[in-house]
């Protein structure tokens, strides 16, 4: 089985990779793909998250075993793709060089059989150029009720850190 997925750039500007890679490749396999067909040198760090209908993180998937017990994760190299994806689990993140956190959104997008004489994988389709620097992320979140009202309640400016009255050395 050939896998065909969409590799996306979280950014403003429309930038992505189609991919086809097979079935069987490990996550380490597609992570080479990918960064091959983005450009990147494929030295620095890299995870794979498997995600939800929302895009929202679950598992991570290092590209090594970084774990305090070795063999207490999965890692790319001992991860197939058909493990982690099917029909009903099409997404995953992304994310290379954690320094600049390189961040895609990855989505399967057919299945197929394997063409004869076609060598996997295989970079079907690229649009947009990456940009020179990673794209800043916006980490926001829905306020709490209540939450907005908290520091006028109470007169707190959380720039004030000088009448904060709380203890710096407290350990």
């Amino acid at each position: 089985m050939i896998y065909r997925f969409r590799i996306i750039l979280d950014t403003h500007e429309d930038v992505f990779r189609d991919i086809e890679i097979e079935a069987s490749n490990s996550l380490e396999d597609f992570h080479n793909a990918i960064t091959q067909a983005f450009g990147f040198d494929g030295q620095e760090m890299a995870s794979f998250y498997t995600t939800n209908e929302f895009w929202e993180e679950d598992e991570e998937i290092p590209l090594f075993d970084v774990s305090d017990e070795p063999g207490s994760i999965r890692f790319m190299g001992e991860t197939s793709l058909e493990t982690v994806v099917d029909k009903e689990n099409t997404r995953l993140l992304y994310v290379y060089d954690f320094l600049n956190m390189w961040t895609f959104m990855v989505e399967l997008a057919d299945i197929a059989e394997a063409e004869a004489g076609q060598i996997y994988p295989n970079l079907m389709y690229s649009h947009g150029q990456i940009p020179e620097e990673a794209p800043e992320k916006e980490f926001t979140s829905e306020p709490i009720e209540g939450e907005e009202d908290f520091d006028e309640e109470f007169d707190l400016d959380p720039e004030d850190y000088d009448n904060l009255d709380f203890d710096e050395n407290w350990n």
